[in-house]
């Protein structure tokens, strides 16, 4: 069993690896850290190396709180859902933490939601947090 996390570098995404460590801690879990990119043109060598310089960071901070870390950055082609999905099965997770953004009702209808995939989607709790 473990926690998984879906972490992108933003105010959200840092909150919710905020709860997840504590999640990780209370419960003595190891924390799988999964950002998910689709592979889209925008993603460029220069955002994959702050995000990799990003997760070595991450990864020492929660080494170093105790924390047993598996860092994932997948461009698989996939819906960062169906990322987070495979990855909680993979694990046998307990509980998924994600971060939540406001979004305008146009925005919703128009782009979709991926954390009410992801509500609805999850054989396991989700956790959804705001931004601090």
């Amino acid at each position: 069993m473990a926690i998984v996390v879906g972490f992108v570098p933003t105010a959200q995404g840092r909150a919710a690896l905020r709860a997840a460590a504590a999640e990780a801690e209370k419960q003595n879990l190891p924390l799988s850290v999964v950002n998910s990119n689709e592979g889209r043109s925008h993603w460029d060598p220069e955002q994959a190396e702050q995000l990799k310089t990003e997760f070595e960071a991450i990864e020492e901070r929660l080494e170093a709180a105790g924390i047993r870390p598996s860092m994932r950055i997948l461009a698989r082609g996939n819906e960062p859902v169906e990322d987070i999905i495979a990855v909680a099965e993979e694990v046998d997770a307990s509980l998924i933490v994600i971060g939540l953004r406001r979004r305008s009702p146009v925005g919703k209808l128009l782009l979709g939601s991926n954390a009410q995939r992801l509500l609805l989607e999850a054989d396991c709790p989700v956790l959804a947090v705001k931004a601090d």
